[in-house]
């Protein structure tokens, strides 16, 4: 299965009334296949997930997969912490023609490690779509530990993980003990390069927003063993990485983009606008780079 090195986790465009702007996503989901990206998730934790409907998504996913229908993969991010719903938009996922689903782990009601093996199980034998697991404790409240998540790779269409604990332990671990085609990403675009180290396979990136072609370049850069390379690209991007989440994503990114001329508007409550501060440090780091 192979869905790319570098996953674009897509921001949601909003118009000034703060409905979804079709046409807007799919100007950006071209842009950014345009330069970079090999996939793209949609309705991810950075495209705003929690405040689209069910019909916002599914549309999204139709809208997105019509533009770039081979030339990227579409990945749906269509978990919930509620295993009922995650199977019914992975439902509609399935129907609207996406490659596979991206599956975060239940945040807010905590489930054991038990939970958490019968929720994604569940899920994955009700769904002929591949899964990606999607760790992220920070926002969920609870770690899926590496044990779970190699007995779920075990699961015949849970392909692969978005891992975002930020514990290299648990990656080294993962990619150590599950099959060779399990896949592994970085949910974290500061430790992409670690973790490509690591034996990872890539990254679902929030920064390939702006710098696609870079994180692209080094990437490949680290696939055909020029470390030093791969390393300066690092260095070079390791302020953005860092000024993007100043704030919680997808404020500072949707504020990077309309900078830089790709106008993807506000958004959704309870999320608001970065200040007039992060602003001006997003700015900073933007110009730094050239790009504003």
């Amino acid at each position: 299965m192979d869905f790319g090195k570098l996953i674009t986790a897509m921001v949601t465009p909003f118009k000034d009334d703060l409905s979804v702007d079709y046409e807007a996503a799919a100007r950006l989901a071209d842009h950014l296949v345009n330069n970079g990206s090999d996939g793209l998730v949609i309705t991810g934790t950075t495209g705003e997930s929690c405040t689209l409907t069910m019909e916002e998504s599914v549309e999204l996913y139709k809208v997105v997969k019509s533009t770039v229908s081979g030339r990227a993969s579409v990945i749906a991010g269509s978990g919930s912490n509620s295993t009922k719903e995650a199977l019914y938009l992975t439902k509609g996922a399935e129907g609207a023609g996406v490659d596979a689903s991206l599956q975060v782990a239940p945040y807010y009601n905590k489930p054991s490690q038990a939970g958490f093996f019968a929720h994604f199980k569940t899920i994955a034998e009700n769904t002929g779509l591949p899964l990606i697991l999607y760790n992220i404790p920070g926002r969920t409240g609870k770690n899926v530990e590496a044990e779970t998540i190699i007995k779920l790779s075990e699961v015949e269409n849970i392909v692969g993980v978005k891992e975002a604990s930020g514990d290299l332990e648990q990656v080294s671990k993962i990619v150590s003990d599950t099959s060779d085609d399990f896949l592994l990403y970085s949910g974290e675009d500061f430790l992409t390069l670690p973790i490509l180290c690591l034996g990872g396979d890539g990254v679902i990136s929030v920064s390939s927003h702006i710098v696609g072609n870079d994180m692209k370049e080094m990437i490949e850069a680290y696939a055909a063993g020029n470390n030093v390379k791969a390393l300066r690209i690092h260095q070079k991007l390791a302020p953005l990485f860092k000024v993007l989440f100043i704030n919680s994503n997808p404020i500072p990114v949707k504020a990077a983009l309309n900078m830089v001329g790709m106008n993807v508007g506000s958004l959704r409550s309870p999320l608001v606008e970065a200040t007039d501060e992060e602003k001006s440090k997003i700015k900073n780091v933007l110009s730094g780079l050239g790009l504003v």
